[in-house]
């Protein structure tokens, strides 16, 4: 089995900066999509603080089996997962460092999705911090593995609300988890088996926030053969939909 990768990242249509970052690190099978707050150039900071040292922590260790790693791993978890785990809480210290040392930077955060795949990639590690997703895209179907750590997603497990009480809930983009907002940051973790034609989905509330799962399902489909065309898809979904906020999106396929 092997990987084919696509990664894509616009401003979309109301923003007069783009905050979202991507990572594509296929010598270390993996990937990721983080997506900045904090305004001005905060967040685009913060994003790529987080990129840039989950890439260089899997770098290192890959290298080297014996390197040491900033924080004690899990007890009970495998190797892999405390290796995706330490790696997000280094680019949160890292955010915060960098927010400490600069007022301008002050309360910068990111979300932050990755997906790291076991070397047949016939597995992945998904984990994630806020409301940024990673969705699994089979035989056109569509389903989300992630969880948004957003105060509606925790209004909803309490109460129904109904569509249109969902869509207009007043506080419907406030994070409740994501990296640079405390010292301690919880992932959440969980592992997928895959089967030939799957695809990975990571991106940004830019595009899950845009158009709806059954047609994300729809697009991949379309352009299963050629996931940079499926990518710029649904950035231009996503655009024709009002395109209100960054949009990035990484996809990744199992292919025999």
């Amino acid at each position: 089995m092997r990987l084919t990768v696509a990664g894509i990242t616009d401003v979309g249509k109301k923003r007069a900066q783009n905050e979202d970052a991507f990572l594509l690190l296929p010598e270390e099978q993996l990937y990721c999509v983080a997506d900045g707050m904090g305004g001005h150039a905060s967040g685009e900071v913060a994003s790529r603080i987080a990129v840039e040292e989950l890439a260089e922590f899997f770098r290192l260790t890959g290298r080297d089996a014996e390197a040491t790693w900033p924080f004690a791993g899990e007890a009970g978890r495998r190797l892999d997962e405390n290796r995706l785990i330490t790696g997000v809480r280094l680019a949160n210290l890292r955010i915060l460092e960098r927010s400490g040392t600069d007022e301008r930077l002050r309360g910068m955060g990111t979300t932050l999705v990755c997906a790291s795949f076991d070397e047949s990639a016939e597995t992945v590690i998904i984990g994630h911090v806020g409301d940024s997703r990673a969705y699994l895209v089979r035989n056109g179907s569509v389903r989300q593995l992630t969880e948004d750590h957003s105060l509606l997603n925790d209004y909803l497990r309490t109460r129904k609300l109904t569509p249109e009480e969902i869509e207009n809930f007043p506080h419907k983009n406030v994070i409740v988890r994501a990296l640079g907002m405390k010292d301690q940051v919880e992932v959440d973790l969980l592992r997928e088996p895959l089967q030939a034609g799957d695809v990975i989905l990571l991106c940004c509330d830019g595009l899950s926030g845009m158009v709806p799962d059954e047609r994300i399902g729809e697009i991949v489909r379309q352009h299963q053969r050629d996931l940079k065309a499926a990518a710029q898809a649904l950035v231009d979904a996503a655009n024709d939909a009002g395109g209100v906020d960054n949009i990035t999106c990484v996809l990744a396929q199992l292919q025999d």
